[in-house]
């Protein structure tokens, strides 16, 4: 799957992801064959970032 481009959507996609599939980050990039580095830069330039906590970005 290519993940969106814009961040508001990869926010919102990867989130659902997060939440109703996935239990870690880890989990969701390797299933998904995507870069864990890019989606946390991605995210972080939009003013995210990863809570392992709570397994969602914020």
């Amino acid at each position: 799957m290519e993940l969106p481009k814009d961040p508001m959507v990869l926010f919102s996609v990867i989130n659902m992801k997060l939440r109703d599939c996935y239990s870690s980050l880890d989990e969701l990039c390797e299933d998904m064959d995507v870069s864990r580095e890019d989606i946390v830069s991605q995210l972080k330039a939009a003013g995210f970032e990863y809570s392992a906590e709570h397994n969602k970005f914020w």
